[in-house]
């Protein structure tokens, strides 16, 4: 039964917007004023409605309905329901009742519209390319096409909240760092640009030479006050200019590919991507996706263009009749692990269990890398904080203990 968004006025006179479901407008109508409301609008939830609905599909304000963890959410719920044996246009209605966002409310009308119109549920979901990323789609297409949609979706809500948890875990650990560096440069801004010419001020009528330290700090102090926002602007325009340089694919991938050889940072990003690309490329192979389909998918979930590069490579190869193994084995950019858990999948038959396990092991290094970084970075940070603090001090004590000793 396809859904009809409406808005209405209530006994009150207060307007009322919403999805209704009926056979057609007319039908529609009539269940309003049954629910005593006097229909203003009625107009069919189509593919693309919601992204209407939504402010545009093309609109950079607008924000997706299902967040990162919503969607995790989501496909959990929907697992569960799918798997206790309800059909899937009856789940999406359970999930569309459940929810008070208005927004995800039409979304679920919309997949329902579409899938009682005959639609696959993963054409229904390719509509909304916001919401649904090519990869969620075609895990779910080999889903329905093999029969198992309530496992799929079980994997893929795994899937989901695995890498929303090293997401997290990431950015707890950076955040620490980063608000002890912005605090750091807050005060130190403070010092120098308000403390350090207050003080200096005092002096100024000694006619005696300040000691060299204080003399480097009122300079810095004066370019500071002076010239502080044109070195806030030269930087925000580096900064600007930085990224449109990074739009050339072949200056992104030079970049990305220096990135790699970081130390510690280098490692970790290597490591990030091997595990998303692990785990992307076991969740689509053990949903019964072809393997070349596979891998390109997996490609494009790399955030590294260099190794997104070396991924297509590793495809050709796969497509000429190479092992998966020895086509992943060639590339250094990948850790050695993944080649070698993907040439003991295809030994024993089961690679995408193997792939999978290649994924974990990644992950956990990553986080226990990132773990490791941040307990290094907040000692040094304070200590570097410190430090500058203590220049500046001396900066301002020098000339009174010089003045203390002239007057004695």
């Amino acid at each position: 039964m396809p859904a009809y968004s409406f808005e209405a006025l209530d006994a009150q006179g207060h307007t009322r917007k919403g999805t209704i479901e009926a056979d057609n407008a007319r039908a529609a109508r009539s269940l309003l004023r049954s629910q005593a409301l006097v229909p203003m609008a009625v107009s069919l939830v189509a593919a693309g409605a919601s992204d209407e609905l939504q402010g545009g599909s093309g609109s950079w304000l607008s924000r997706p309905t299902l967040s990162s963890t919503g969607l995790a959410i989501w496909t959990r719920q929907l697992s569960g329901l799918v798997t206790a044996g309800l059909p899937i246009e009856r789940a999406l209605a359970a999930l569309a009742d459940e929810t008070d966002d208005a927004r995800q409310h039409h979304l679920m009308a919309a997949l329902r519209a579409e899938v009682n119109a005959g639609s696959t549920f993963a054409r229904a979901l390719a509509q909304h390319p916001r919401e649904f990323s090519d990869i969620f789609c075609a895990v779910i297409g080999a889903g329905e096409s093999s029969g198992s949609l309530g496992p799929v979706l079980e994997r893929l809500a795994d899937d989901l909240e695995a890498r929303q948890a090293l997401q997290s875990k990431l950015i707890g650990a950076a955040l620490y760092p980063a608000i002890v560096t912005l605090v750091a440069m807050a005060i130190v801004l403070f010092l120098v640009s308000y403390v350090v010419p207050q003080v200096a001020s005092v002096f100024a009528g000694t006619k005696r030479a300040l000691p060299m330290l204080t003399v480097a700090m009122l300079t810095v102090s004066d370019a500071v006050r002076h010239y502080g926002w044109a070195i806030l602007c030269a930087l925000m325009a580096g900064i600007v200019l930085f990224r449109t340089a990074l739009r050339n694919p072949a200056m992104r991938e030079r970049f990305d590919a220096w990135w790699l050889h970081l130390p510690l940072i280098g490692r970790m990003a290597r490591s990030y991507n091997a595990a998303r690309f692990a785990g992307t490329l076991a969740m689509l192979a053990g949903a019964g996706v072809p393997i070349l389909k596979a891998l390109q998918a997996a490609a494009e979930t790399l955030n590294n263009r260099a190794m997104r590069a070396d991924a297509m490579d590793a495809l050709v190869l796969v497509r000429e009749g190479a092992p998966l193994a020895s086509a992943l084995a060639q590339k250094k950019r990948f850790p050695g692990l993944v080649s070698m858990f993907a040439r003991l999948g295809e030994q024993t038959g089961q690679l995408p269990v193997m792939l999978q396990r290649a994924a974990t092991q990644l992950s956990t290094e990553v986080q226990r890398r990132a773990m490791n970084l941040a307990t290094i970075l907040e000692p040094l940070l304070i200590v570097a904080m410190g430090l500058i603090v203590m220049l500046i001090v001396l900066a301002v004590l020098m000339p009174i203990i010089q003045l203390n000793q002239f007057v004695k």
